[in-house]
């Protein structure tokens, strides 16, 4: 015989109240009567039918980071990446042209050219440093700008106002990935883009634990496209990875004040060392497209990209194999600090790039800054005695 299942006591639940936000769980949503069963796709963009569509965790958390967006409405993805194919997807079909930028993260690009170019869609890429003159590569059939700033690996900072005036006066979107300074950095809704794409992976999580994209606008239309597809797809966020997020939330601020200030210093005495020859940190005074930086941004994010003076591979090696506060990784924006290479073959396969030669690409973490700084300048004197063996 089976045991019966409980039924929840709530008679003390109004005795109870907690800092941390509750966490929903659910597959299986319950309706009031069959009229509310029959019409319950009636309930979205906002409301409850599946847990494919979200619960109040979820919820929730959209809420939160519609408000740091200065947005209407919010969308969160499983990644990232899912946030970029997403707003993509939600909004391209057969015929449509779309203009990215070359700097565009390498993923997005792939999904571009691989998969929406097979659906008929015309995929062009365009120099990120166009700024008003991508007025002249709008077609009639342009449907989408995309945008990224500052650029994946290089830092390309786009002239955003001047870009979103060209489309908008076209009646062309425009969508930006706007990972690398967080809405504490750019406010891009207000700068003129209709969407806006994040990877809480980074700033927003904070802990390289969890994974999480989303997007944000003030356009009705444009959020039930992109909620639509995120049900259609059935593209799941875990409440327990909103609950991270929304932890991440609280100290994102603090952390990124810190690692912003940590990252300042340490790129102004890198930029200072005999064997950089090129900081790619919009941030620093005197850095490719600093002037449009100062302009527009409220603050400066932890990612940084430099380029060293010409030495074989195994300098390379040599130079991170002493890193030890520093982890060699892909992904960015936690409290730990984290490198990456990235060789020449892969920029040469850009078609716009003025940064040629490897390229080192360092996130700053919450440890102490002159201990990472002197991790660093230890390291380049490895690269350096390895490259004149």
């Amino acid at each position: 015989m089976n045991a019966p299942i409980p039924t929840l006591d709530t008679s003390a639940a109004g005795a109870f109240a907690s800092l941390a936000p509750p966490v929903w769980r659910a597959s299986t949503v319950v309706f009031n009567s069959l009229d509310d069963f029959v019409n319950r796709r009636t309930r979205l963009p906002d409301g409850f039918s599946y847990g494919t569509t979200g619960t109040p965790t979820q919820r929730a958390l959209e809420t939160r980071i519609a408000e740091l967006d200065g947005a209407a409405h919010c969308v969160v993805f499983p990644s990232g990446q899912a946030a970029i194919c997403g707003a993509l997807l939600a909004l391209l079909k057969k015929g449509d042209h779309l203009l990215m930028t070359d700097a565009a993260y390498g993923l997005a690009k792939a999904f571009a050219v691989e998969r929406l170019q097979a659906l008929g869609v015309e995929v062009e890429f365009y120099p990120p440093r166009i700024g008003a003159d991508i007025e002249r590569l709008i077609r009639p059939c342009t449907r989408l700008i995309w945008l990224e700033s500052p650029g994946t690996v290089t830092m390309e900072v786009e002239d955003v106002p001047a870009i979103t005036a060209a489309a908008r006066a076209r009646g062309v979107l425009t969508a930006i990935d706007n990972t690398w300074a967080s809405p504490l950095g750019f406010a891009a809704l207000a700068h003129g883009v209709d969407l806006c794409i994040h990877a809480c992976t980074k700033y927003m999580g904070g802990h390289s634990d969890v994974l999480m994209g989303s997007i944000a606008t003030n356009d009705e239309k444009l959020y039930r496209s992109v909620r639509g597809l995120q049900s259609l797809m059935g593209l799941a966020v875990s409440p327990e990875d909103c609950f991270l997020v929304a932890r991440g939330l609280d100290t994102m601020q603090v952390r990124m004040e810190r690692q912003a200030a940590s990252a300042q210093l340490i790129a102004a005495s890198l930029a200072a060392h005999p064997l950089v020859r090129r900081m790619l940190f919009p941030a620093l005074p005197g850095a490719p497209d600093h002037g449009l930086w100062a302009r527009d941004f409220r603050q400066a994010g932890c990612v940084m990209s430099l380029q060293l003076v010409e030495a074989p591979y195994d300098a390379y090696r040599a130079m991170f194999r002493e890193l030890e506060h520093f982890s060699i990784g892909a992904s960015w924006g936690g409290v730990r600090s984290i490198a990456a290479f990235y060789p020449a073959e892969e920029l040469v396969r850009r078609r716009f790039c003025d940064v040629h030669g490897p390229v080192i690409r360092l996130s700053i973490g919450l440890q102490d800054p002159q201990a990472l700084l002197d991790e660093l300048l230890g390291a380049l004197g490895a690269f350096q005695k390895s490259s004149t063996l």
